[in-house]
């Protein structure tokens, strides 16, 4: 049966529009890592170069080569991890040209270092990318986090931050970084600004 992780990983994935407490364990990941306005279109080309590796992956069997492990899956979402830079954190205001982020789509358990050098052959034959010289292979564990869904525009997510640091004060809580996750439910370039989903996480502790 084909793994969807929208129904096999509801937890991590699909939450409510309410603050919760989740553990997220190691995952594997193609990451590639921007600076700037995720507007502009040096954004767009690095999330194509994901995509195309992700794809590469997914569709092995059909190439000729089965992954030791391979099973049928939905490809995940693409995901980011955002921060700003020293001269952006000075600023009052949000200035997009100042955002940090390191983008990425989950893979499956199965894949290795080998499955990473054939995908990424099969996307040299076939699309070539000088963007793929920058994709990074390797593992994250976000652990112990708090998330929620926020629906609507990207420039809302602070109503959604307020009740996510509300829930921190009432259970004893704190961040453990500045830096926070944003797994993307909706494509940007297709969805209305107030129908898009998406998940907001960071990384906590227990307090003292």
């Amino acid at each position: 049966m084909k793994h969807e992780w929208r129904k096999k990983e509801k937890e991590l994935y699909i939450p409510k529009q309410k603050t919760a407490l989740v553990s997220i364990p190691e995952h594997k990941f193609f990451m590639i890592k921007g600076q700037g306005n995720p507007n502009e279109a040096q954004f767009s080309e690095n999330i194509g170069v994901l995509y195309s590796l992700a794809y590469a992956v997914r569709m092995m069997p059909k190439k000729g080569f089965t992954p030791e492990g391979y099973f049928e899956y939905t490809v995940y979402p693409l995901e980011g991890i955002w921060d700003l830079t020293e001269e952006g954190k000075k600023l009052d205001t949000l200035n997009k040209d100042e955002l940090l982020y390191m983008i990425m789509i989950r893979q499956p358990d199965f894949v290795t270092e080998e499955v990473v050098e054939r995908a990424s052959e099969t996307v040299r034959k076939n699309k070539p990318n000088p963007l793929l010289d920058e994709v990074t292979f390797g593992t994250i564990e976000d652990g112990l986090s708090v998330q929620m869904l926020h629906l609507g525009s990207y420039d809302d997510e602070p109503q959604s931050f307020a009740k996510m640091n509300k829930f921190l004060e009432d259970n004893q809580l704190e961040r453990t970084s500045l830096t926070h996750r944003e797994i993307y439910l909706s494509d940007f370039r297709k969805v209305e600004a107030a129908k898009l989903k998406t998940v907001l996480r960071y990384r906590v502790k227990k307090k003292g």
